[in-house]
């Protein structure tokens, strides 16, 4: 465990619907760092092929996953915490993003496609329809055993799962 939990920079990643938001401001709120939402770094063309229904691709996601990129290596070289929340669906994506803070963990929320695809259909004014939970969850690469992270079930309270974050 590091000493100063403050310090690290989380991307709490997962397909969309897992829960990062929720997740990601919890734990952002309790280590007392900025939380970063990274759908707000979406360009306007992502957003409106996502809200058309088309996935996006891998170079729809590079200027998209630079400039995460950047804001986390602004975290560092600050020496601040953050928590980002972001799909970060391929080993590649994290890679880029690693680039920016090697130290760098994940904190992947995963559960049954039955439950993430009730969620998106629950939530309401989000561009990102049901439709393309399929493509993430097929794009989905899990985390690796050189990855710094750690896995957590989406069945599980936001609060159990900060815990688990935190124990991690």
């Amino acid at each position: 465990m590091v000493d100063q939990g403050d310090k690290i920079r989380w991307v709490v990643m997962g397909v969309s619907g897992c829960g990062k938001s929720t997740v990601g401001q919890a734990l952002a709120q309790e280590l007392g760092v900025p939380f970063v939402e990274g759908d707000q770094f979406h360009p306007p063309a992502n957003v409106a092929k996502m809200s058309a229904g088309m996935p996006l691709d891998d170079d729809d996601r590079a200027g998209w996953l630079l400039a995460l990129q950047a804001r986390i290596r602004e975290a560092r070289a600050g020496g601040a915490g953050l928590v980002l929340s972001c799909s970060a669906l391929k080993r590649r994506y994290r890679d880029l993003l690693r680039e920016g803070d090697p130290a760098l963990r994940f904190a992947h929320l995963d559960g049954p496609r039955e439950l993430i695809a009730a969620r998106m259909q629950a939530r309401a004014g989000h561009y990102m329809p049901p439709s393309l939970l399929e493509s993430q969850l097929r794009d989905l690469e899990a985390l690796q055993s050189d990855e710094a992270g750690v896995l957590l079930d989406i069945g599980s309270a936001p609060g159990q799962q900060v815990a688990r974050i935190l124990g991690a």
